[in-house]
């Protein structure tokens, strides 16, 4: 029954007291969402979540009722069903499609570029200059679309693990030039990897996005990125600057008023829990679709070896001309190489015959480039898996280049750490590519092969050599055998081995057949036929 008099009106006030208490709160939050700089994450004016976001409902997860920063939006897990390749595909595209860390502004950008050259110590690049650092720099800018370096810059410093790089001195002189060149869109830093801070106060200073070349290299990754695979390696390696511009959210948050402190109403969990939980799951959710296509290559490489078909992969340096060889090794007319850094993100398989008329499979790999940190070659260990299981690998280099010396001593660095087989290291082969634009080259190192892909210089006699170490290092025999014709031991030999000749004795109703067998495989065929 309904309770009349002082004790109904003391409950309509309490309840009063805290729906007042719940719109302060969400006041205070919608200035401090307002307040907020537009950014990649946040469109300017775009209404704050407290108020936006809906009711609560019973679900298997607890997003709580502000809505997460874009970007790291929550994905719900969905029952994945035997045989539904199809959903997997559009959780793997939404894993990438969403909202990414390296996302820019549309349209045409236009880049103040800088090098800090590091005149001595540790850091001090060496087998290079300053110079060609800043003309690979200005390379990487030009791979992407609409992108234009309006001026450029080398700057030395004494201190590059400083916050601002530069020293006090250097650092006003460049914000002046910076401030003095009109129409700029971001600055490019050129060094691996600036710290959350040092991002947030040159940004704060010059007014203008910043990038460093783990930032740019994404980007380009982004824009050349086709299969599933190389999308996902892409979306995992940004989860670092996820965290990088969450930090940066947060600490403005902070400065107006400790917002990534405060609870969200209902989960239990402040705003900072709330997003990192949401960055985790998202990390969680590539690397555990990363891992199902990874079994399924490892299924085609078991189809490959039970194939016993030799594998061959080409590294080197960006744009050194490795799929530009593979196409002259194999005749495929329908590889199109582009002159550009980092065409090649997927690992594509290409078949081609050997003089012995051995058939091989040529590995093309993505491309490597200094100054990149481990994590992002960490991210891309699933194609580079290929490499660990090949049976030798063609070293390219881009011999024209200038700083062909400091290349190799990248590519070789990154084989280092792979933790490759002695053996395999061992059977590298080294090839000079581009010697047509070099004039009258001649190698000075021992054991090499100076080729011009584009021209077809040179490659008779590294399929020579490509011919007789497949040989030696799969265990295949060179032998002759006397089959009967009467019988299935020819078409048995030309379908599990490599037939070279046939030399038909009609006497004997047979033919000495010359072929290019493995162990296992003339193991088999002496089961079979143990009488030929």
């Amino acid at each position: 029954p309904r309770i009349p008099g002082r004790k109904w009106l003391k409950l309509d006030w309490t309840m009063l007291r805290k729906l007042r208490c719940c719109w302060r709160a969400g006041c205070r939050a919608a200035r401090a969402w307002d307040s907020l700089p537009a950014s990649p994450w946040r469109a300017q004016g775009a209404p704050c979540g407290f108020f936006t976001s809906p009711c609560r409902t019973k679900a298997k997860k607890r997003p709580g009722y502000w809505k997460p920063l874009p970007g790291v939006q929550e994905i719900e897990q969905e029952e994945v069903e035997e045989g539904g390749e199809e959903e997997d595909a559009d959780d793997e595209e939404a894993l990438w499609a969403q909202h990414p860390a390296t996302a820019l502004p549309p349209g045409a950008q236009r880049i103040f570029l800088v090098h800090p050259e590091v005149k001595w110590g540790a850091k001090k690049q060496q087998l290079t200059t300053a110079e060609l650092q800043l003309a690979e720099a200005v390379t990487l800018v030009k791979s992407l679309p609409e992108w234009t370096v309006v001026d450029q810059v080398i700057l030395s410093t004494k201190t590059p693990d400083s916050k601002l790089i530069f020293g006090k001195g250097n650092f006003q002189a460049l914000t002046e030039k910076i401030q003095g060149t009109p129409g700029i869109t971001a600055v490019f830093l050129n060094v691996e990897r600036l710290p959350p801070a040092s991002v947030r106060e040159m940004e704060k200073t010059w007014g203008v996005k910043v990038f460093d070349r783990y930032t740019v290299v994404l980007h380009i990754f982004r824009c050349n990125a086709r299969t599933r695979e190389a999308k996902l390696q892409i979306a995992l390696a940004e989860i670092p600057l996820l965290r990088a511009a969450l930090r940066n959210e947060l600490a403005a948050l902070d400065q107006q008023g400790g917002g990534g402190s405060r609870y969200i109403m209902g989960s239990g969990e402040t705003y900072t829990e709330v997003q990192k939980r949401l960055l985790k799951e998202k990390e969680q959710k590539i690397r555990k679709a990363l891992e199902k296509l990874k079994r399924n290559r490892h299924l085609h490489q078991t189809q490959r070896r039970k194939l016993e078909l030799p594998s061959i992969s080409v590294m080197g340096y960006t744009n050194c001309g490795k799929t530009t060889l593979i196409k002259a090794l194999t005749g495929d007319e329908g590889m199109q190489p582009r002159d550009q850094l980092f065409a090649t993100l997927d690992v594509t398989a290409h078949a081609g015959l050997l003089p012995s008329r051995l058939t091989v499979l040529y590995i093309d790999t993505i491309g490597f480039l200094s100054q990149l940190p481990h994590s992002l070659i960490e991210s891309f260990s699933a194609t580079l898996q290929d490499v660990a299981r090949s049976d030798i690998i063609i070293h390219v280099r881009d011999i024209s280049h200038p700083e062909t010396v400091k290349q190799k001593a990248s590519v070789l660095s990154v084989l280092d750490n792979m933790c490759l087989p002695r053996q395999l290291l061992d059977s590298v082969i080294e090839v000079h590519n581009k010697v047509d634009l070099v004039e009258g080259y001649q190698p000075i190192e021992p054991c090499v092969f100076p080729v011009s892909a584009l021209h077809g210089n040179g490659l008779e006699e590294l399929k020579q050599e490509l011919d007789t170490r497949v040989l030696t290092v799969t265990d295949k025999k060179i032998m002759t055998l006397r089959v009967n014709l009467s019988g299935s031991q020819l078409s048995w030999l030309y379908k599990e081995a490599t037939v070279e000749d046939v030399c038909i004795l009609p006497d004997d109703c047979a033919a000495d057949v010359k072929v290019i067998i493995s162990s296992s495989a003339y193991g088999r065929y002496k089961k079979l036929f143990p009488h030929s």
